[in-house]
């Protein structure tokens, strides 16, 4: 009897149980579907206005599943704003789990909708986004551009909206976060305060609380503890205001910071242990890295290096994980702390070293001094072992002194002939390398600079001006310039990224199409997983081969003129770059080029041969270069360009 009520208490428990699963269900369905009808709703209304598309979903950008609903929807109805403020929550989404480049190509995608839906304020936000994300990788200089870009658009707005005014400020900050990451602490100042004004008038104590602690981490970088911990504490109130837990991490972290470097670790402790559990709660992997790193200093203070390196390591985990240069760099840094006290000064060195080149990526002035005393610590270690060994060999080197004096003398006497000889030697190819790499960028200077295109290009811009179109003799004039700035900029650089290179080959093609009355069709096409602003390649190394497809492939071709440049990554050693243009071909070209009466020898190709040799000396794989000439119906119908070019993996 009593195993029979046993059974039917976990039946009856079983079915409650069921009763409460299927009430849930039904609960989220319904919400689910009352959102699929919103959504729907929303995406055929298509508002234009940012807040009035944000004061519907406000609620549900948090949620990548309604995001993605809502972009469904709006893909479907061809909503291009929906689309681009669903593409933008999913990226913050990305981003505040620390899934950096996700999230950059979903700003991306947001930023292409709304330049198609020609609306500033999405552009300007997703602009923002895109630096914002690239700012927490530490890749500054795209971080910068496009927080650039997005400033210079919302400046341009003639009667801003409130969220294009926000977007100023965001941008200030931004940039005068950048501005930290490279040690101008009083220009990030002069930005923050910028922004401050902004949100002040706004009211907004969200971006009150960002400026206050950034103002805060500026005056602490300079030296002014008590300064910085003032401002650190009003950016606290602001986010115990508006009950923001990843704020108050933030406040408590730099606050406990504070304290540790004022040696005060009693009230450092709590603060900052605090900190880490509310970290690890809200799964922020930038501030729980932070967070540790924190808590590494503060056992460090307190002479408990055991600890100190397990929570040093926990924080380098976390940084190697999602790509935290600047916080994989201050854990190295610490960590190389704790192995000096343990005297292995050979692995100190090491973690120093390595912090440093990671910083080298971020910073434009490097401290030196640590990494010299363990430099002096190591090699004195080194030393010492040395003289221990010399002291076991002195007696039987005393003893055969006498009979091996000469041949000793003889032997440095070669030694030291010998060692000249090889560091001159080694001295000479390295000058006659440098002298060659001088002459090759002198020469493909000359060659971009050429006095017949210059001519030519500004006779093309003279004639809109005689001709009296002046828009065109302006926008002309403005490409011509530009063209002609990023020239010389790119002569004093050896490498640029594919992202310049590209934008520079645009303005070049559009400046000669001039003189074939734009007659040229020209195409650029990306392959979307690559990253432009990151692949390295030599500056103006594409010149050459687009001057070849237009006058020795297009120029003799009445008509239907075109050249395609495309970009691909079939392997993770190379990006390949073809040119293909629809010309008449190399054997009619070179049949016109005999009967000219004025020949000029071309160098352009061989010049850039030996640029690309050389830049793929940095490499384990060298370039290659494949030119075929194009046939149907044994007819030529044009030719095409095929450079790989090794990239690092």
């Amino acid at each position: 009897m009593r195993c029979l009520n046993l059974k039917s208490i976990i039946k009856l428990s079983t079915l409650y149980l069921y009763l409460i699963l299927c009430y849930f269900s039904s609960e989220i369905n319904a919400q689910s579907s009352d959102f699929k009808v919103l959504a729907e709703k929303i995406s055929r209304d298509q508002p234009i206005s940012y807040n009035l598309i944000d004061s519907t979903l406000n609620a549900f950008k948090r949620d990548s599943l309604k995001m993605k609903v809502f972009l469904d929807a709006s893909k479907k109805n061809a909503y291009k704003e929906g689309a681009s403020y669903a593409l933008n929550a999913l990226g913050v989404i990305q981003r505040n789990i620390s899934n950096y480049e996700k999230s950059i190509e979903l700003h991306q995608k947001a930023n292409s909708y709304a330049d198609q839906a020609d609306n500033d304020e999405l552009r300007i936000i997703s602009l923002n986004m895109i630096g914002v994300a690239y700012r927490r990788m530490d890749i500054i200089k795209p971080a910068l551009d496009y927080h650039t870009e997005a400033l210079d658009i919302a400046y341009s707005v003639s009667d801003p909206s409130e969220i294009v005014t926000y977007n100023i400020a965001v941008s200030q900050n931004s940039i005068g976060n950048i501005y930290l990451a490279l040690q101008q602490y009083d220009l990030a100042i002069t930005q923050f305060n910028k922004s401050l004004k902004i949100e002040s008038q706004s009211s907004n104590k969200l971006g009150l609380a960002i400026n206050y602690h950034n103002i805060g981490y500026a005056e602490e970088a300079k030296g002014n503890l008590d300064a910085a911990l003032a401002n650190y504490e009003t950016s606290l109130d602001y986010n115990n205001a508006i009950d923001s837990e990843i704020g108050r991490v933030i406040c408590e972290n730099s606050i406990g910071g504070i304290y540790i470097k004022k040696e005060q670790f009693a009230k450092a402790e709590p603060i900052i242990k605090r900190a880490l559990e509310k970290a690890l709660k809200l799964g922020d992997q930038f501030y729980i890295s932070s967070s540790y790193i924190n808590l590494g200093q503060l056992e460090i203070g307190l002479n408990r290096w055991s600890a100190a390196e397990r929570n040093l390591k926990k924080a380098l985990e976390v940084a190697e994980a999602y790509n935290l240069n600047s916080s994989i760099a201050e854990s190295k840094k610490l960590l190389a702390q704790v192995s000096e006290q343990k005297n292995d000064y050979k692995t100190a060195l090491q973690q120093y070293q390595e912090a440093v080149a990671i910083e080298s990526t971020i910073l434009t002035e490097q401290n030196l001094q640590y990494v010299n005393d363990i430099v002096i610590s190591y090699e004195n270690e080194i030393k010492n072992n040395q003289i221990e060994a010399l002291a076991l060999e002195n007696e039987a080197v005393n003893m055969r002194l006498e009979r091996n004096r000469k041949i000793l003398l003889y032997s440095l006497f070669a030694l030291v002939i010998f060692i000249a000889s090889f560091i001159i030697i080694n001295r000479t190819r390295a000058l006659r390398h440098e002298k060659q790499i001088l002459l090759l960028e002198q020469d493909m200077m000359r060659s971009q600079m050429n006095p017949h295109f210059i001519f030519n290009s500004l006779n093309s811009i003279k004639l809109y001006i005689i001709n009296n179109e002046k828009e065109n003799a302006v926008y002309y004039l403005n490409k011509f310039s530009k063209l002609i700035r990023k020239i010389l900029i790119a002569s004093k650089e050896k490498e640029t990224s594919l992202s310049d290179e590209l934008e520079t080959m645009q303005l070049y093609m559009n400046i000669e199409n001039i003189r074939f009355s734009n007659e040229i069709e020209f195409e650029v096409n990306i392959d979307n997983t690559i990253n432009t602003e990151v692949v390295k390649v030599p500056s103006l190394i594409l010149q050459p081969f687009l001057e070849n497809a237009l006058w020795h492939g297009l120029s003799a071709k009445p008509e239907d003129k075109k050249i395609t440049l495309n970009v691909f990554k079939n392997s993770n050693d190379y990006i390949t770059i073809e040119i293909i243009d629809n010309g008449i071909g190399r054997i009619a070209s070179s049949r016109i080029k005999a009967n000219k009466k004025l020949k000029r020898k071309s160098v352009g190709i061989e010049l850039t041969k030996a640029r690309l040799a050389n830049f793929s000396k940095g490499f384990s794989n060298t370039y290659s270069l494949l030119i075929m000439d194009l046939y149907s119906k044994d007819e030529p119908i044009g030719t095409n360009v095929t450079l790989r070019i090794p990239t690092k993996s």
